[in-house]
């Protein structure tokens, strides 16, 4: 199960100013906490996107390359296209504040398999303050799941409040943890100042189609 509020919301952000664009791949930071579904998501939009689009991804880990790792295991892209980051610190710090090591990997991946059409760069799992620079990025996916209860939206924060596209992730386990979408759905909204929002089961859509669109149509408005 997934649906979508406005998915297609073109929202402003200090990044969209004139003389602002930036050359190269567009660049989409996917952030949010531990187990909230970020490594499966990105398998996922690889999968869907790599017939239509040239794409690299980097990873963010502490003192491991795991998510890299699960990723070039589930040959979701070619090995080359994959770069792992050790944060050595909190994972937001290299997304955020130090970003030279992220930097330094897309500059690697942009020079070896030029032309990029898309990068996507995982954040090390985080709490709901964690958001990218948006000196690194161009667009920023914050993922939550329902794990944590329906109180997970309200409960605010930057990633969710000001993320480009805000994923509720593994819609299908609302009824097992007694979560109420709607209530989700309705807080989001709220929050959000209409900014996007998808409900997201990947058990039920594996391609993670509404993701997958939307980055698509950033891609597009980008190159237009």
């Amino acid at each position: 199960m997934h649906d979508v509020l406005d998915p297609h919301h073109h929202h402003e952000h200090p990044h969209d100013a004139p003389g602002r664009a930036r050359e190269g791949a567009l660049r989409v930071g996917i952030g949010g906490p531990v187990g909230s579904g970020k490594t499966a998501l990105v398998a996922a939009l690889c999968r869907t996107l790599r017939d239509q689009l040239s794409i690299g991804v980097v990873t963010n880990d502490i003192y491991t390359t795991e998510d890299a790792d699960f990723l070039r295991s589930h040959a979701v892209l070619a090995d080359e296209r994959i770069r792992a980051v050790e944060t050595g610190c909190c994972p937001h710090t290299a997304i955020r504040d130090d970003t030279a090591a992220n930097e330094e990997a897309i500059d690697d991946l942009e020079t070896s398999l030029a032309p990029l059409d898309l990068v996507l760069l995982e954040s090390g799992g985080d709490n709901l303050t964690a958001i990218f620079s948006r000196a690194l990025v161009d667009r920023q996916i914050f993922v939550i799941d329902v794990a944590g209860g329906d109180k997970v939206p309200r409960k605010g924060g930057p990633g969710v409040t000001t993320a480009d596209l805000l994923v509720v992730n593994k819609t299908d386990l609302a009824p097992l943890v007694g979560a109420d979408l709607d209530v989700m759905r309705r807080d989001a909204a709220a929050l959000r100042d209409g900014l996007p929002t998808i409900m997201l089961s990947l058990v039920e859509d594996p391609a993670a189609a509404p993701v997958a669109e939307w980055i698509l149509a950033e891609q597009a408005a980008r190159t237009t």
